[in-house]
């Protein structure tokens, strides 16, 4: 009977590993099906491939599914994105230059589209148990697509929140993002998505 016990719980710890990896996949789908606005805080961090000085900045982001976002990057230097579902709009704050990029062509394959996309995830990634790890679990979504500039995303999952996603770059550069103060489904004002090229910048791609 020991010997059956023992065996049991050995088998439980070398299957356990599999179950806690079972759900990442799902808490994704989950998290999308039941978040249609979001914001939250970001800090932002890119390592250059050859590891060189790590980029840090911080800022808010707000998203209202599917197909409109706003990633306004506040410090150091000031950066916005919005997207009003037709277009993306990039306003360089010290280069007074804004590019507008029609939204399919400019997220379909990009991490953007897994937050501010439909639910089809999988017409655009390939998505993975990533495992755990920092007390997340993880999902790894690689895009489909060859001209993404991506060759993959990492989300970090605590429960159901969304903590923390990874990019990796196809110029091997990493971008490490972690979210705090998360809201799901608030009111966000109709002028969060909205955008207009202040007087005197260049706009490039419209």
């Amino acid at each position: 009977m020991k010997f059956a016990v023992k065996m049991l719980s050995v088998a439980a710890i070398a299957v356990f590993p599999l179950f806690a990896e079972a759900g990442a996949v799902d808490q994704l789908h989950q998290f999308l099906t039941n978040t249609r606005t979001l914001k939250a805080e970001f800090t932002q961090v890119v390592i250059g491939k050859s590891g060189r000085k790590p980029q840090n900045s911080s800022g808010l982001v707000a998203i209202s599914r599917p197909g409109k976002l706003r990633w306004d990057i506040q410090k150091p230097y000031p950066q916005l994105v919005v997207g009003d579902g037709e277009k993306i709009w990039i306003y360089d704050t010290e280069l007074k230059q804004v590019t507008v990029r029609k939204a399919g062509q400019a997220i379909s394959g990009s991490p953007a589209a897994i937050l501010s996309g439909n639910n089809d995830l999988e017409k655009n990634f390939t998505l993975a148990e990533a495992g755990e790890a920092e007390g997340m679990a993880w999902v790894e979504a690689t895009p489909k697509a060859s001209d993404s500039g991506f060759e993959k995303v990492r989300l970090g999952f605590s429960g159901s929140d969304l903590k923390a996603m990874e990019l990796q770059d196809s110029f091997g550069q990493t971008t490490h993002i972690r979210f705090t103060r998360l809201e799901r489904n608030p009111a966000l004002p109709a002028n969060t998505f909205k955008f207009t090229p202040p007087a005197g910048v260049d706009v490039v791609g419209e």
